[in-house]
């Protein structure tokens, strides 16, 4: 009904107030109404190539193709074998075409396959159950010279629960400091899971061997995949954008220091958001719950002396969470399985 309505007023109207009348974009009368195409002209048969080899030749060239002598080689080596002994059948890359045509173009060599890696599917319900460890760069005082800062981060309390500065990267350095800190975290066997990127002295035998000898289980990141750490990436971080971070440092004691600093203000006065704003020295040392309740308790002090100032409920502390991932889960896909 739209069409024939368009269609009669257009000669009175014209096109544009047609469309306005019905209330039809006139791009759209304009689509449907395009003059249909004009019919294809019939294609001619292609000519055949002079140059192309006849078909007698063509079976030719893939029996020598398919041959005993042939049947593992390169056509590139066939054609440069056949060459020295005098003989010329087709170019190099005929020889690829007539294979494709026939579906033979293919890697026919064994190929080696890896198995996909498994993604790291860890958590802490409590201090010291599992631990985040990675190493970054500090610029020293001149172009290619680095300072090596190793960090042990506990993920459920962020509590940094070692670390160290060397002027090299060495897995004796961190088997040292690994073990250090699992004597001075009192931690026994089977309790304590440690996480690590694919760095060489993450994944090296020393530190595998020591991992082993006191019973701690060991995890690792997925190839080229930063977000299998999180906890260590976004630590260092908070390190490098503090508003008094040095550009370079002027030798390693200076490093040193600065660190010092670092990990005394980030451990025990940093109130960190994924912690429910407590510091990771709270919840590492087992005092969240009391700071939580003495928060409560102002707030609920503050509501009772303002209350109209609190619209939707009494105000509450933020509760820490219960537990702590390195990727959780999706629930979708523990549904279908």
């Amino acid at each position: 009904m739209t069409d024939q309505a368009i269609s009669k007023l257009t000669p009175v109207v014209g096109v544009k107030d047609a469309c306005i009348a019905v209330g039809r974009p006139r791009a759209t009368h304009y689509r449907w109404h395009r003059k249909s195409p004009a019919p294809a002209r019939p294609s001619r048969p292609r000519r055949p190539q002079p140059r192309a080899l006849s078909d007698e030749e063509r079976q030719g060239l893939l029996d020598v193709l398919h041959s005993q002598r042939f049947c593992d080689v390169a056509p590139v080596e066939v054609w440069a074998t056949l060459i020295d002994e005098g003989i010329y059948l087709a170019s190099v890359p005929t020889m690829y075409r007539v294979l494709h045509a026939h579906g033979e173009i293919r890697e026919r060599r064994r190929q080696r396959t890896h198995p996909a890696t498994v993604k790291p599917e860890l958590v802490a319900t409590a201090a010291n159950e599992c631990w985040s460890w990675d190493i970054t760069k500090l610029l020293g005082p001149e172009k290619w010279t680095y300072y090596y800062l190793y960090v042990i981060l506990d993920i459920f309390s962020r509590y940094a629960v070692g670390w160290m500065v060397a002027s090299v990267e060495s897995a004796e350095l961190a088997k040292r400091l690994i073990a250090g800190t699992c004597t001075s975290q009192r931690v026994e066997r089977d309790q304590l899971t440690i996480h690590a990127d694919r760095g060489s002295s993450m994944a090296s035998k020393p530190v595998a061997h020591l991992l082993a000898d006191l019973g701690v289980t060991k995890s690792h990141s997925r190839p080229h995949v930063s977000n299998d750490n999180p906890y260590s990436e976004s630590q260092f971080k908070t390190f490098k954008y503090r508003p008094n971070f040095p550009g370079r440092f002027g030798c390693i004691e200076d490093a040193r220091a600065h660190c010092q600093r670092f990990f005394r203000w980030y451990n025990f006065e940093h109130r960190h958001a994924g912690i429910a704003l407590l510091t990771p020295a709270e919840v590492h040392h087992g005092r969240a719950t009391e700071v939580i309740a003495a928060r409560a308790h102002v707030l609920m002090n503050a509501y009772a002396a303002n209350p109209e100032r609190f619209v939707r409920k009494p105000p509450v502390p933020r509760e820490l969470p219960v537990a702590s991932w390195i990727n959780k889960p999706d629930e979708k896909e523990d549904a279908a399985h």
